[in-house]
């Protein structure tokens, strides 16, 4: 079983699609507009079929907008058989497309390959709670849509505490796997990064490095998905 979320806003076709999709086991969840689609939800899904043309906000801004958002495919649901319009939609990060009119079964073959290759392929961001991602590609931490102000050490030690969640380390630990044995500076600076990094985070609403005092630090307080 997988959650899908479909946007698109021919009423008809959201209803088959779903019908189909559901009858194959998945948790399906089905919006005619972008607009009503709660994005601190959008971590759940593991795969997302995208109208291109709809009215409003259309298929192509959607896309752009959420891509660093979730790392599940995106495969787009298109009527246009231009080939600019196909290779500018993947090129902003859609994994696939499907023109319309297409067979249910296609639709479902397509929806299971690309499941599959998921299962296989290591993910690309790390999700906490319902609102904190690291995209581990970019190398950035974001609360809800928006990007914490943090430098690239700082960011590395958070990947680095958030990859061990619920683990402690000491300084000296977090210095060696973060900056190296040959780094120009002592773990004594990783004390100053994470009064940067959690004055940075608290800012945003959030405060997931904890303290165990006597030991070190450990990243927590949030749910990893």
């Amino acid at each position: 079983m997988a959650h899908i979320l479909i946007i698109d806003d021919d009423l008809a076709i959201l209803e088959l699609i779903k019908e189909s999709l559901s009858k194959d086991g998945h948790l399906v969840t089905a919006y005619q507009n972008p607009a009503d689609v709660d994005r601190k939800a959008l971590h759940r899904c593991e795969l997302i079929l995208l109208d291109i043309m709809m009215p409003g906000t259309d298929g192509l801004s959607f896309c752009k907008q959420i891509r660093c958002m979730v790392d599940c495919p995106i495969i787009f649901l298109t009527a246009k058989t231009m080939e600019s319009d196909i290779l500018f939609g993947l090129n902003i990060g859609a994994d696939d497309y499907i023109t319309k009119p297409f067979s249910v079964k296609e639709l479902r073959a397509r929806v299971s390959a690309h499941l599959r290759r998921e299962k296989r392929e290591k993910h690309n961001a790390l999700h906490f709670g319902n609102n904190v991602l690291l995209d581990l590609s970019a190398m950035k931490l974001y609360i809800a849509d928006q990007a914490a102000p943090l430098t690239k050490g700082e960011y590395a030690i958070c990947e680095f505490l958030a990859r061990h969640s619920g683990q402690v380390f000491t300084r000296e630990q977090i210095y060696e796997a973060v900056f190296g044995l040959d780094g120009t500076s002592d773990n004594s600076t990783i004390a100053t990064h994470i009064m940067n990094i959690r004055s940075k985070l608290e800012s945003l609403g959030i405060q997931p490095i904890t303290t165990v005092w006597g030991i070190g630090y450990k990243w927590e307080g949030t749910e990893q998905h």
